[in-house]
């Protein structure tokens, strides 16, 4: 049997979906927004000085973040810039870190990419940017070397003073 079917009515409902996914859009992206910028003012806030980040200019989507190298460690003198790229389904989906300045470890690669279970399988909602530096901080001092990024690294990490030679080789090329 033959069906009366208003064309218009059809393509109009198709296009109450549309607006209402542009709606949802709008509204995630108003929420990250809103976050980032609760975020942003926690870390402002902050009397620890080992860790900071702010927006990359005017992009709330994109932060410089800072971290000392942890006291201690062959990174105690040292301070790192990182990257964090945050998507609009942030804080569900965690951010895109990297390391700017050159870091030889075990867990970071030659492009300053990070091998961290919060920034993969363990992310949740409810870390933060404060975290995520305060976790790559701790990270830094105390490296997995079993699921080691650089093997170069993990390899000579038992060796700490010739391992400390290769952490500033790799940190002065940034300052040259």
């Amino acid at each position: 049997m033959a069906q009366n079917i208003n064309p218009s009515i059809q393509s109009q409902s198709g296009t109450v979906k549309h607006n209402d996914d542009s709606k949802k859009t709008t509204s995630d992206s108003q929420a990250v927004t809103k976050r980032l910028h609760k975020e942003l003012m926690s870390l402002m806030m902050s009397q620890d000085k080992s860790v900071s980040a702010f927006p990359d200019g005017e992009n709330l989507f994109s932060w410089i973040g800072t971290i000392l190298g942890p006291k201690d460690s062959v990174y105690e003198t040292l301070k790192f810039k990182l990257s964090l790229q945050f998507s609009s389904s942030y804080p569900y989906t965690a951010p895109i870190v990297k390391f700017i300045t050159p870091c030889f470890h075990p867990n970071v690669d030659t492009k300053g990419n990070i091998c961290l279970d919060i920034l993969k399988d363990k992310w949740s909602a409810l870390y933060d940017v404060r975290t995520i530096l305060l976790s790559i901080q701790a990270l830094l001092g105390v490296p997995n070397i079993d699921s080691p990024l650089n093997t170069t690294a993990a390899e000579n990490w038992q060796k700490q003073e010739e391992y400390k030679k290769y952490v500033l080789d790799m940190y002065k090329e940034e300052s040259n």
